[in-house]
């Protein structure tokens, strides 16, 4: 195989193994928006937290891999519940600045707060499962990048179900169309929008326990910029719309990976936000979204 595409290869697959990371974080962030309008920075921090969480579950309760992400994203929905409904809900009907200096408070009390309960030093994430390397034409994968992607989509899958086929997901599709009159059909919106904070907390631990698996390492502050990035993402595939974020995250990921790959691994994140400027300039609406007049 020429040694171009050899890498173009390799690379392609790196990128899809993050991007899948990115799809998962994303889908909390358009999930949140889609149905309050709000931008939840400190789902992040949530991903931080879920890896923390396998972490002690694994280390201190000698669970393996798949009951210490199941605990991970146990927790983290029921973090994401309780932020929603002692942060955000107050703010229900406030100005969306006090809302989102709130989402920016709550993230930095979630890095802050984490750094001291847990220290701010890394810890090494142990290895919970074995590595194997398989060589297809030149280009390598390992067992970790096939787990991820394999959850990932196991994720989503469940994720498109419960929102396309499941009552509580037509609930949650009728808020996000039209929150006034879902009320006035009976539809339980607190309950939905305390449900989806914890679809969408679940997803981004789910994240947070693949990305420590695969790079060994978590500390305090390691939701900063996958949660912008995953933010990003949301905006390039339309955020709002489920399909958007896991086109967006898979995106993001062969992007950074690709500019990592054939120029330098200093402008993965400016390439990253590059797409966010480029995106709002030409089609601020995301990949998948339709442009709307709003009528002021």
């Amino acid at each position: 195989m020429d040694s171009f595409l050899q890498q173009f290869y390799q690379q392609l697959v790196n990128g899809i193994s993050l991007g899948s990371i990115y799809a998962l974080i994303a889908l909390g962030y358009t999930m949140v928006y889609g149905i309050i309008r709000l931008i939840n920075f400190a789902h992040g921090d949530v991903y931080m937290l879920g890896a923390y969480v396998a972490f002690f579950a694994t280390t201190f309760l000698k669970l393996s891999f798949f009951p210490a992400l199941i605990v991970a994203m146990a927790v983290s929905a029921l973090v994401g519940v309780t932020i929603e409904r002692f942060a955000y809900r107050p703010l229900r009907n406030a100005p969306r600045i006090a809302v989102l200096i709130t989402a920016i408070g709550v993230s930095l009390f979630l890095e802050y707060g984490g750094m001291l309960v847990v220290s701010p030093q890394p810890r090494t994430f142990p290895a919970l499962l074995p590595t194997e390397i398989y060589n297809l034409g030149g280009v390598v994968i390992n067992s970790y990048q096939i787990i991820i992607l394999v959850v990932s989509l196991i994720l989503m899958a469940i994720l498109t179900y419960i929102v396309h086929r499941t009552k509580i997901g037509k609930a949650m599709r009728a808020v996000s169309f039209d929150n006034d009159t879902a009320r006035l059909m009976g539809i339980d919106v607190d309950r939905v929008i305390s449900f989806t904070f914890a679809i969408g907390s679940a997803l981004a631990a789910a994240a947070g326990v693949l990305v420590g698996i695969y790079y060994n390492s978590i500390d305090p502050l390691m939701g900063i910029m996958p949660g912008l990035k995953a933010f990003v993402a949301a905006v390039l595939g339309g955020i709002g719309i489920l399909p958007g974020a896991m086109l967006g995250g898979v995106i993001m990921g062969v992007v950074e990976a690709m500019v990592s790959g054939f120029i330098s691994s200093t402008f993965r994140d400016a390439a990253a936000f590059g797409i966010l400027i480029l995106i709002l300039l030409f089609r601020p609406s995301g990949l998948l979204g339709k442009y709307v007049r709003e009528k002021v």
